[in-house]
C-alpha cells in the first residue's frame, strides 16, 4: 500500500518491526510530500482483512529533508524517528516534520537520563512535604511527599521533568524505594513529636507494581523493622492502575492492606473513573482534582461535582481531599460541602521537612 503511494523512483522499504522508510527521489515528489503522506495515511487506514480477520492499523510518520537536515545517512535516519515520536506523542496517525529542537530536545534528554542514573547514588534527590489540612479544624496532620531532583548543575529540577524519564528507564523503582523509606522515617518522627496518628502519603507510580524488579512487596517488612504501623503511610495511586485490573496490581494493594497501609486515589474524576473500582478495591481517600477546585464557584458544574464525589465517597465510607486549594473562597465553599481535607498553595507549597515542621508549630513560613 505504501509502495503505490508514490512513484517508481521512490525507495520503501522495512527497516524491521513496524518500522518502514520511504526515500523519495524526485525533487517535485518531495515538494508534495505532505500531500504524498497524507496519501499514505489515508491507505493504512483501510481495513486489511486476513483470511477471515479484519485489522485495521494507522499510522506516525516523521519527514526529514536531505541535505536540508543533514548529509548522512545515519543522521537522517536518526531524524525521520525523532520526527516520527513527536507525530506518536501528538497523538498517532499523523505526521511531523523534522526540526533542530527536536534534535536539541533529545540531546537535552539524553543527558538528563544520563545524570539520572547517578543523581540516587549521588545523594542529589530531596523530599519535600505538602500538609493536607483538615478542613473543620485547620489542623494539620497529614501530608504528601513530593520527591525534588537537586542537581548539581540545574539547581532543583521539578518532578515533572524527569518522572517520565525515571519511569522509561526502569529507575523509577529505585527511586520511588528510596522516597518510600525517607517518607515512613519522617512520618515515625513526627509521629513521635506531633501527632501519633501522623500520615504521610507516598505517590507510587504505576511501573513499580509491575514486575519481579518492584520493591514494594518488601514495604510491610521496612515498615515492622522501623517500628512504624501501617497506618503511618499512605500510598497514593492512579485510576489507570485500577482500570488494568492486574492480578499483580491487586495483590500488592491486598499486601498493603493487611499492612495497615492506606489507600488513596489521586485526580479522581479526570480518567477512568468507574464505581465499580471503587467497590472492586478498598480505597480510603479520594483526591478531587485540582480542575475541579479551580473553577469552583457557588451554581458552577465544577462545584456539583464536588459536591457528587464527597457524598458518594462519604456513603462509600472513605474520606475526600481536595488538591489545588488556592483561595479562602475555595476553602469554605469545601468545607460547606463536607469535603474533609484540603491541599494547595493556601496552606503552604511543597517544603522541605524543617520547614514542614514550622508549619506544625504555627510558625509562618
Amino acid at each position: 500500500r505504501i509502495g503505490a503511494c508514490v512513484r517508481e523512483s521512490a525507495t520503501v522499504a522495512r527497516l524491521g518491526g513496524d518500522d518502514f522508510i520511504v526515500i523519495l527521489a524526485e525533487p517535485d515528489e518531495v515538494g508534495r510530500a505532505d500531500a504524498l503522506t497524507q496519501n499514505i495515511l489515508r491507505e493504512l487506514a483501510e481495513p486489511f482483512r486476513l483470511e477471515s480477520e479484519v485489522i485495521y492499523l494507522s499510522a506516525s510518520i516523521g519527514i526529514t529533508l536531505y541535505p536540508h537536515d543533514a548529509a548522512g545517512m545515519e543522521e537522517l535516519i536518526k531524524n525521520a524517528e525523532q520526527a516520527m515520536y513527536a507525530a506518536k506523542n501528538a497523538g498517532r496517525n499523523r505526521f511531523s516534520y523534522f526540526t533542530q529542537s527536536m534534535q536539541q530536545a533529545a540531546q537535552t534528554r539524553l543527558r538528563l537520563v544520563n545524570d539520572l542514573r547517578s543523581a540516587l547514588a549521588g545523594g542529589q534527590f530531596r523530599v519535600y512535604y505538602q500538609p493536607i489540612v483538615e478542613l473543620a479544624a485547620g489542623r494539620i496532620h497529614k501530608a504528601e511527599a513530593l520527591i525534588r531532583w537537586q542537581h548539581p548543575a540545574r539547581g532543583l529540577i521539578n518532578p515533572a521533568e524527569f518522572i517520565s524519564l525515571a519511569e522509561e528507564t526502569g529507575l523509577i523503582t529505585g527511586i520511588g524505594d528510596w522516597v518510600f523509606r525517607e517518607a515512613a522515617h519522617q512520618a515515625k518522627q513526627w509521629r513521635a513529636s506531633h501527632d501519633p496518628e501522623f500520615q504521610i502519603s507516598v505517590n507510587e507510580s504505576p511501573v513499580q507494581f509491575y514486575g519481579d524488579g518492584s520493591t514494594c512487596q518488601t514495604w510491610p517488612a521496612y515498615l515492622r523493622e522501623l517500628g512504624l504501623p501501617g497506618q503511618g503511610l499512605v500510598i497514593e495511586i492512579t485510576e489507570g492502575l485500577l482500570l488494568e485490573a492486574n492480578p499483580g496490581v491487586r495483590d500488592k494493594l491486598l499486601l498493603f492492606r493487611d499492612a495497615g497501609i492506606q489507600i488513596s486515589l489521586d485526580d479522581f474524576g479526570t480518567g477512568y473513573s468507574s464505581l465499580s473500582y471503587l467497590q472492586k478495591f478498598d480505597i480510603d481517600y479520594l483526591k478531587i482534582d485540582q480542575s475541579f477546585t479551580r473553577n469552583l464557584e457557588p451554581g458552577s458544574s465544577s462545584m456539583a461535582l464536588s459536591e457528587a464525589i464527597i457524598m458518594m465517597a462519604h456513603s462509600l465510607g472513605m474520606k475526600v481531599i481536595a488538591e489545588g486549594v488556592e483561595t479562602e473562597a475555595q476553602r469554605a465553599l469545601l468545607a460547606a460541602a463536607g469535603c474533609d481535607y484540603g491541599q494547595g498553595y493556601l496552606f503552604s507549597r511543597p517544603v522541605p521537612a524543617e520547614k514542614f515542621e514550622e508549619l506544625l508549630k504555627g510558625v509562618s513560613t
